[in-house]
């Protein structure tokens, strides 16, 4: 079997495993209704539309 020369130290393994913890920017879209930044397929918090219609009462 194939043995490794040195010894990995910590740092190098710790920043080999911490590049799946990165965290990206969530979807955006633009709401049909009111033109307002929103999550995809999630109800507008500002005006309450989705998918046409109104889903819920925002007041």
């Amino acid at each position: 079997m194939a043995v490794p020369k040195k010894k990995t130290s910590k740092a190098k393994a710790r920043s080999r495993r911490a590049s799946a913890w990165t965290l990206s920017v969530p979807a955006r879209s633009v709401c049909p209704q009111c033109g307002s930044a929103k999550l995809p397929h999630v109800v507008c918090s500002t005006c309450g539309w989705y998918g046409g219609r109104q889903a819920i009462e925002v007041e």
